[in-house]
């Protein structure tokens, strides 16, 4: 199978396209834009295969997108390529709505297009897989309940109404046009090489040099954390055994609150007895309270039942173990994080208007 990958540069992109290479026969076309997040560094150990190819391009560019899809003649498309930083948002709406909305819809006139052109075999297994996020469901608050695959949307944030708005065009073009489509939704995901602007790299990088870790508000917002190698793997079998019309949420079952993630994140770093840490101790000391964000959520938690009841899917790391294995991805790769803070990204905070 040959599949088209918008975003694979990113963060959850990048984990994708590695599982992929690794784990399957299948092949990978990486169209990415290499705005700020994306970095190919993040794909240094699969960039010489055969089965792999980069396009530098920009969803919302029709015309170099529609050229790519063609040429390339995809067995499937999978959109990773969006704005994602909520507080980003906060601070450039208009980014969010051009890639998030404009890009998605680009993405799907074209595919409308190109999937006419196909003959009935290729084009009965054609699909257009939509990578979305939880927050378009809105806020749970202090409720014990979770979103599940029939939740209203009412997304807060830029961010968040941007996401919805791409879901709400892709159903449109399923219904309407008789895409073959399939949308995921997924909860907070970490890990290795994700933009060290969310909670867990920035809390990782500031408290390594020795900066304030700033929480929002009093740190009592709960997501539901997913190690990035357990989403991709329930991403690659929607995109293989799912119906098309489907909608699968994705979650770790794992409710933290953003200040027991940061003081995991400090007691884990305090246990470290390499080198690089010898000058450092009492990491919480450096924690610091911020004003929250605003339209802050309080709460993100999903029902994942339907993936793990219809798909056989399961998350294989816990919080902890996944953020073990985290951090310690992140003390062994100082290259990696360390090339994006001598470029522009400063550890600064975004979003306060």
């Amino acid at each position: 199978m040959k599949i088209f990958v918008t975003g694979g540069a990113g963060f959850i992109g990048s984990a994708f396209v590695r599982y992929v290479l690794k784990l399957t026969s299948d092949s990978i076309i990486n169209f990415d834009k290499l705005s700020y997040a994306g970095n190919l560094s993040s794909l240094e150990a699969v960039k010489d295969l055969k089965k792999y190819s980069f396009i530098h391009g920009d969803i919302c560019n029709y015309d170099q997108l529609k050229a790519a899809i063609f040429s390339s003649k995809p067995d499937c498309i999978i959109h990773f390529a969006a704005e994602t930083h909520v507080d980003r948002s906060i601070e450039n709406p208009e980014s969010f709505i051009q890639n998030n909305i404009y890009g998605t819809f680009n993405l799907l006139d074209i595919s409308k297009n190109y999937l006419d052109t196909l003959k009935p075999g290729r084009r009965k297994k054609f699909v257009f897989h939509n990578v979305s996020t939880d927050e378009v469901f809105g806020d749970l608050g202090f409720s014990n309940d979770l979103f599940n695959e029939n939740s209203a949307y009412k997304p807060s944030s830029p961010y968040a109404a941007s996401k919805a708005s791409a879901d709400h065009l892709v159903e449109a073009w399923n219904r309407t046009f008789d895409l073959p489509t399939i949308i995921t939704n997924c909860s907070n995901n970490y890990g290795a090489y994700q933009f060290p602007e969310k909670l867990i790299p920035h809390t990782i990088l500031n408290a390594l040099s020795g900066r304030p870790i700033p929480i929002y508000g009093d740190g009592s917002q709960i997501r539901d954390w997913l190690y990035v190698d357990d989403h991709v793997s329930a991403l690659y079998l929607v995109l293989k055994k799912a119906k098309h019309g489907s909608i699968y949420n994705i979650g770790g079952h794992n409710e933290i609150s953003n200040l027991d993630v940061v003081e995991t994140i400090c007691n884990l770093l305090e246990q470290n007895k390499g080198d690089i840490l010898k000058h450092k101790k009492n990491f919480k000391n450096l924690i610091e309270f911020v004003d929250d964000r605003p339209g802050h959520d309080v709460r993100y938690a999903i029902d994942a039942s339907k993936i793990y009841n219809e798909l056989g899917w399961k998350p294989k790391e816990n919080f902890q173990s996944g953020m073990k294995k985290t951090v310690k991805w992140y003390l062994e790769n100082k290259f990696w994080w360390k090339n994006i803070l001598n470029q522009s990204y400063e550890l600064k905070r975004l979003g306060t208007k």
